[in-house]
């Protein structure tokens, strides 16, 4: 079972470090590659580019929360939890039709 996850890819799990403006200010962000694909598919569900969809969603954490202590590990978990639903609606059976 541990050869499924041992014999992955290195590529996937390479850190790679981004530059990306969120409320107006410049910063990095080091994620593994992974993540950012994840990310970027959930940008391109919601219409809209990987940097304004993470400048919206660090704007939306603060007017929640008043902060965002540590948004890489935030962006993680999203992702976790993105995979996690999208496995759930794939899980569900598929609705009768009419004959």
């Amino acid at each position: 079972m541990c050869r499924l996850y041992a014999g992955q890819d290195p590529a996937t799990f390479a850190a790679e470090t981004r530059s990306v403006r969120l409320n107006g200010q410049v910063t990095s962000l080091r994620l593994e590659a992974a993540f950012w694909d994840i990310l970027q598919e959930i940008a391109a569900r919601e219409g809209m580019s990987l940097g304004r969809f993470l400048s919206q969603l660090h704007e939306e954490i603060l007017q929640l929360r008043g902060d965002v202590p540590n948004f890489a590990s935030t962006l993680r978990v999203i992702c976790l939890q993105d995979l996690r639903r999208r496995a759930n609606i794939d899980a569900l059976p598929a609705p009768l039709t009419a004959h």
